[in-house]
C-alpha cells in the first residue's frame, strides 16, 4: 500500500504546533513501518536530522503560492497514492477517496475575536471542507472530537482520537541555560508558546503584577515564543503595568536551549483560553517542573491530576495557584511526582502506531 503524506510543514526550521506534529509523525512512522510505501510531498527540500528508510520517497513539488490547492491537487489528479494523509486541516480539492486528515483544535469557534477576519474565514472553510471530504478524521484529543461533532456535524464513527507525543528533553549537565546560555536572571516563571491573544497572556501579565505588588515575589516572568496575533496588546499590558524590567521576551528558543530554560523555571504557567492538546505542559512535567494551566478545552484531559487547574479568565486565580507552588514546597514536590507519572502516558511512538492503525484500516 502506498501512503502519501503532506510533509510541507515538516522541515520548517523553527517548528511550532502542526510543524512539530508533522516532523515527529514522519520520524516515528519511519521507525515503526517498513512494509508500506510512503511518498512525502513537499514544496521544498526536506532536511531531517534522521535517515529515511528505503520505503520512504521524497517528492518535491515546487510552487510559490497556494501549494496545497494547486500543486498538490494537480499531483493528486495525475498520480494518486492509495491513501493521502494530511497532518493539518487543509485537504487539496482533488484528493483520493481514502484521505485522512488531522484536525488539531477548534479554538477559533470558541474565541473568534482572537483571529483576524481572513484567518477566521480560512480556518472555518478549510475545516468544513476537510470534514466533508475526509474518509477518516484524526483528532488529537477527546475535546477536539467533541467540538468537531458539535460545530461541523461530523459522525462519531468518522473520528478517531490519537493523542500527541512530546519532546522528551534531557538536561545533561548541571548548568541551566537560563543563567549561563540564555543569561536570564533566576528565579523565574515561564510560559512557552506563540505570543498571541488566544494564549491569554494579558491576564497572565496581570496575575504576575498582582504577585509582584501584593506578595512581593522576586521572580521574573519569561514569555518565550514567536509573536502572533495580539502581540502588541501583550506588550502594551507589560508597559502599562510597569513590568518592562520584570517580563522577559526572548523570542523563539532553540531545541538546544529549551530544556535548560524549562528545567530552570520555578513554575510553568500555561493559562491558554483553548488548546487542542497542550504539548508544552507535558514537556515541563517530564523535566520535573510544576504546572499551572487552564481548566478548559483539552488541558484537563492532558494534565489529569498532575497540574493546578485554574479559570483562565481570572488573574486572581492564576496568581493564587502560582503562589501556592512558590510557597508550599511539599505540595510542589507532590505535584512534580504526579507530573512525571502523567507524562509517561504520552509518546510519539504511541502516536505513530495509532495513526498507522487508522491509515491501514482503509486498506
Amino acid at each position: 500500500m502506498t501512503i502519501g503524506i503532506d510533509a510541507s510543514r515538516a522541515s520548517i526550521r523553527q517548528k511550532t504546533g502542526t510543524e512539530v506534529y508533522s516532523y515527529n509523525l514522519i520520524k516515528h512512522l519511519a521507525k515503526c513501518d517498513h512494509k508500506n510505501q510512503y511518498i512525502l510531498y513537499t514544496n521544498r527540500a526536506l532536511k531531517f536530522d534522521f535517515l529515511l528508510p528505503k520505503n520512504f520517497k521524497v517528492k518535491v513539488l515546487p510552487f510559490l503560492r497556494f501549494w496545497t490547492q494547486i500543486r498538490l491537487a494537480w499531483e493528486m489528479l495525475i498520480r494518486q497514492p492509495d491513501i493521502l494523509f494530511i497532518p493539518a486541516h487543509t485537504i487539496p480539492w482533488i484528493h483520493p477517496k481514502n484521505t485522512v486528515v488531522t484536525i488539531h483544535g477548534l479554538e477559533y469557534e470558541h474565541f473568534p475575536e482572537a483571529y483576524s477576519g481572513f484567518d477566521l474565514w480560512h480556518l472555518r472553510k478549510s475545516t468544513r471542507l476537510a470534514s466533508k471530504w475526509a474518509k477518516k478524521i484524526i483528532t488529537i484529543s477527546k475535546n477536539t472530537k467533541k467540538d468537531l461533532i458539535k460545530f461541523y456535524g461530523v459522525k462519531d464513527e468518522q473520528v478517531k482520537v490519537v493523542h500527541l507525543g512530546y519532546q522528551k528533553y534531557e538536561v545533561r549537565s548541571k548548568k541551566y541555560g537560563v543563567a549561563e546560555t540564555l543569561r536570564f536572571p533566576k528565579p523565574y516563571l515561564l510560559f512557552i508558546g506563540r505570543l498571541e491573544k488566544r494564549k491569554n497572556l494579558v491576564r497572565l501579565v496581570k496575575a504576575f503584577a498582582r504577585l509582584k505588588n501584593n506578595k512581593k515575589i522576586v521572580h521574573k516572568l519569561v514569555l518565550a515564543g514567536k509573536p502572533g496575533y495580539g502581540y502588541e496588546q501583550i506588550k502594551c499590558s507589560i508597559k502599562d503595568l510597569d513590568l518592562e524590567k520584570d517580563v522577559i521576551l526572548p523570542g523563539y528558543i532553540s531545541d538546544k536551549d529549551l530544556p535548560y530554560l524549562i528545567k530552570g523555571a520555578d513554575v510553568f504557567v500555561y493559562p491558554s483560553l483553548y488548546e487542542g492538546f497542550g504539548m508544552p505542559i507535558l514537556e515541563a512535567m517530564n523535566l520535573g517542573v510544576p504546572v499551572v494551566t487552564s481548566n478548559t478545552s483539552a488541558l484537563p484531559e492532558i494534565a489529569g491530576e498532575a497540574a493546578l487547574l485554574v479559570d483562565p479568565k481570572s488573574p486572581d486565580e492564576i496568581a493564587k495557584a502560582i503562589y501556592k507552588l512558590i510557597e508550599d514546597e511539599d505540595f510542589k514536590d507532590r505535584l512534580v511526582r504526579k507530573g512525571l507519572k502523567q507524562a509517561k502516558k504520552f509518546s510519539w511512538e504511541k502516536c505513530a502506531k495509532e495513526t498507522l492503525t487508522v491509515l491501514e484500516s482503509l486498506r
